[in-house]
């Protein structure tokens, strides 16, 4: 608060930092905008953020509720268009798309049936947003939610967050920068079950 206060900052913004191991903050960047990730924050939080960047823009003070408190656990997944091992893009036709649905669960997307991925932009196609009581019921909901969003005629990248959902280290909230990239070396190195 006093680092956007000491700059004179009025808006919504994402100020960013790292957590080490002994449980101290590095300040990272602020992002002065609305992040892709928001919607993280106003499920845990109660608050529907772009609103109030709005009527901020639009002149009106600031209005947040006292004794704000987070609540619960989220978790976002960005559907890609994108091959899940590789990671190269995968546009085309969507022949079908039935996202998940019912309570804790929230998709945010452009994309419906026969729309047409294009190979230019971001291959984001749909955020998957799930909340919780505690994390481990928010890992169970996001689980179910992957597998029930149905998206034919692209690769996504549902399988690789499914894959990653699963893995003990990211159950256990043993989680660092380097995460993914130990988990897709285990996901390359051959199996000692194999022949």
């Amino acid at each position: 608060m006093r680092l956007v206060e000491r700059v004179g900052y009025e808006n919504a913004g994402t100020i960013e930092f790292l957590l080490d191991s002994d449980k101290r903050f590095y300040f990272m960047e602020m992002n002065t905008r609305i992040q892709v990730e928001h919607p993280v924050t106003e499920l845990v939080m109660g608050l529907d953020l772009v609103k109030m960047q709005i009527r901020i823009a639009a002149g009106e003070e600031l209005q947040v509720p006292n004794g704000l408190r987070p609540r619960g656990h989220a978790i976002e997944c960005r559907v890609n268009a994108e091959d899940p091992v590789s990671f190269r893009p995968s546009p085309g036709r969507l022949t079908t798309f039935h996202p998940p649905g019912g309570p804790g669960v929230r998709v945010d997307t452009h994309a419906y049936e026969h729309y047409f991925i294009p190979p230019y932009y971001d291959s984001m196609i749909a955020k998957l947003i799930v909340h919780d009581c505690d994390r481990e019921a928010a890992i169970a909901r996001m689980s179910r939610a992957l597998e029930f969003f149905v998206i034919e005629g692209i690769q996504t990248s549902i399988p690789l967050h499914r894959r990653i959902l699963e893995h003990p280290d990211f159950r256990a909230g043993r989680l660092s920068t380097r995460f993914m990239e130990r988990f897709l070396a285990e996901a390359s190195a051959p199996s000692r079950d194999k022949p």
